[in-house]
């Protein structure tokens, strides 16, 4: 197993701009994973809302509380607004997008569709449960996407997300958006 590399914000900066089209990335999240605008509970028991935002794990970062006005008091006591669920999506995703810079700066070089793939598997499981998939990871890393794509239906994740490890590892495998 090799050791994530961890960049400064330089390289992160000389990053190219991933070219993911973030339009069918929130369709894709929000199907995947569902849109609640009241708090819930996930598989794994979380407090959770909007479209996978887990309020136990994240919370509401200082940042939110500001410009959105949300505690996570607030979300469980009276949820959250369509809008405020789409600002909590848009920052997850950042996150996500920052997380893969950091430790799987490749993951750009790939075409849209496959980087949308690693995205939603980060926002789906952290960086990481994702970090645990060493053959998958490897396998992208060095373009053999159909092994790759093998190795993500061979995990625990795949029978407990059922038809989206299908569609993630049908995309990672032809390249092309799932139909």
């Amino acid at each position: 197993m090799t050791t994530p590399v961890i960049r400064t914000g330089a390289q992160l900066a000389a990053l190219p701009p991933a070219t993911y089209d973030r339009v069918k990335l929130v369709a894709e999240l929000v199907r995947d994973e569902g849109e609640k605008l009241r708090v819930y509970r996930c598989t794994e028991g979380k407090r959770t809302i909007g479209v996978g935002r887990n309020l136990d794990a994240v919370g509401i970062t200082p940042a939110e509380q500001r410009t959105l006005g949300l505690t996570v008091g607030i979300c469980v006591l009276t949820g959250i607004t369509p809008a405020q669920s789409r600002a909590l999506l848009a920052n997850d995703i950042d996150a996500a997008e920052r997380a893969l810079d950091r430790r799987w700066p490749w993951w750009r070089r790939m075409n849209a569709p496959r980087q949308r793939v690693l995205l939603n598997m980060c926002f789906n499981m952290g960086p990481a449960r994702l970090a645990t998939f060493v053959q998958a990871l490897a396998r992208m890393e060095e373009g053999d996407f159909g092994r790759a794509a093998i190795a993500m239906l061979a995990s625990l994740w795949a029978t407990q997300v059922g038809g989206r490890s299908i569609r993630l590892a049908t995309m990672m495998r032809t390249g092309r958006d799932f139909a």
